[in-house]
């Protein structure tokens, strides 16, 4: 499993981040807290809110996905 921790300050930034994800053939969680959302889904995602540090956990390799995915990274 991968997991890295990302911030996403804007809709068009969740817009990207879900259509990358939706493009892979594995599952990838999206977590804050206590709560689990589906980062495939464009609401799971804005549910968890804007600008806040959340975890990505996943069990796939895709290049795309990888790529979109480090522009959100945070240290």
């Amino acid at each position: 499993m991968n997991e890295k921790k990302i911030k996403l300050c804007a809709t068009n930034e969740v817009q990207e981040f879900v259509k990358a994800a939706s493009d892979c053939n594995f599952d990838i969680n999206m977590s804050y807290d206590r709560a689990i959302v589906d980062a495939k889904s464009f609401l799971g995602v804005l549910s968890l809110g804007l600008s806040k540090i959340v975890t990505i956990t996943y069990g796939g390799q895709n290049n795309a996905f990888e790529h979109v995915l480090e522009k959100y990274v945070v240290a």
